[in-house]
């Protein structure tokens, strides 16, 4: 058996398509949404990143800023920057490129950015409002995971699924979501105990912890859906993912290859949460 590959860049075009509808919209109503990225630095990754989201903003018609500062700005610097887009009507939604330099407070920046604006959805506000089942703007990555298994026509309810990483960007968030659609969930790390005993008992695999070839074919339950999030640069400059995609492959039912992913679907997902803040500006107020 060879595995179906899931084309997170067919799915993400999808979802810009359907984005530029919504803009559409949005336009015929006198609003444009608006994004700003935050780029502190020069990390070469970091500015492909950034990059290509300004590409998918021109794309789908919303307004793009790139706020540039360098490597030895100040805390306050950073978050002076962030309280008047805060302040700016025309910024729908704001983005701080991680990662920050080691002597920038990340905790405390992400938290400075405005709930309704924070299309990373990083905020305690909006993790409590996904804990809660009443999600308002959610992490990307989980969320294009999401997205990607309903597309292919993967059933959650009911099935065992297991996420291998903790991080607040996507192991945490993945989980409750595949909770909230009725999955049995278990959350493994890279230093999990016979991580093999657990892999082998999911119908829906996540792996996002950022060690290439972690998982390989012989930890995956014939007929599995495998996700892989991990991007790993490696010393021939190649990507690869953290799972041993060539044996994972022979054994899963569908797989997601790395690069042509979901990271793809996570800058998708970016471009819909900026036009859902920029909608929700314009709904009526309970």
């Amino acid at each position: 058996m060879s595995a179906e590959l899931i084309d997170g860049a067919a799915i993400a075009s999808q979802v810009l398509d359907e984005q530029k509808q919504r803009v559409a919209v949005l336009w015929r109503k006198k609003v444009r949404p608006g994004l700003a990225a935050i780029l502190v630095g020069e990390n070469p990754a970091s500015e492909v990143y950034v990059r290509n989201k300004a590409r998918a903003c021109e794309e789908v018609g919303l307004h793009s800023e790139l706020h540039r500062l360098p490597a030895n700005c100040s805390e306050s610097d950073v978050l002076a920057l962030i309280s008047r887009l805060n302040g700016n009507a025309q910024v729908h939604g704001i983005l701080v490129q991680l990662p920050l330099p080691s002597h920038l407070d990340s905790e405390r920046i992400l938290q400075s950015v405005r709930p309704d604006k924070d299309i990373d959805g990083f905020s305690w506000h909006n993790l409590g409002a996904l804990v809660a089942g009443n999600t308002r703007l959610a992490p990307c990555t989980p969320t294009g995971v999401m997205v990607m298994l309903d597309r292919v026509g993967i059933e959650i309810e009911g099935r065992n699924a297991v996420v291998i990483g903790r991080s607040v960007i996507v192991g945490k968030p993945m989980a409750l979501m595949l909770i909230g659609r009725g999955a049995t969930v278990t959350v493994c790390t890279s230093k999990t105990r016979d991580l093999r005993e657990h892999t082998s008992r999911a119908d829906i695999l996540v792996v996002a912890v950022g060690k290439p070839g972690l998982v390989d074919g012989t930890m995956i339950k014939p007929g599995a859906v495998v996700f892989d999030v991990g991007i790993n640069r490696m010393p021939d400059g190649k990507l690869a993912g953290d799972v041993d995609f060539a044996s994972a492959r022979e054994v899963a039912s569908h797989i997601t290859p790395v690069p042509g992913g979901v990271g793809r679907m996570t800058v998708a997902m970016l471009i819909a949460n900026t036009v859902s803040a920029a909608e929700r500006l314009i709904q009526p107020k309970s």
